[in-house]
């Protein structure tokens, strides 16, 4: 078994460079990693209830593209994501 001997150097010393070396991986990595966020799906009332409009007005704009409807049989989703950029500032 091979050793590995440390001269002149304190265990305080040789456990702070450890905790830099984890330190400067830990940054490398988070600079990178970015966490899959799930996809909210909302129904046609759901949407109707947030955007504080008729069920009739969120089909409305379905038909007009407004909104990008996701249908499952007979079930309609929206992507919470689209419908939040679907919303365009107002030049008031």
């Amino acid at each position: 078994m091979q050793s590995i001997q440390f001269v002149a150097t304190t265990p305080q010393e040789l456990q702070n460079q450890i905790n830099d070396g984890v330190k400067t991986q830990l940054q490398e990595f988070l600079k990178h990693f970015a966490p899959i966020q799930p996809k909210e799906y909302l129904t046609r009332a759901e949407v109707s209830k947030m955007l504080s409009v008729d069920i009739s007005t969120v089909h409305n704009w379905c038909k007009s593209k407004r909104l990008n409807p996701l249908g499952i049989g007979s079930r309609v989703y929206f992507l919470r994501s689209e419908v939040e950029g679907s919303l365009k500032p107002l030049n008031v």
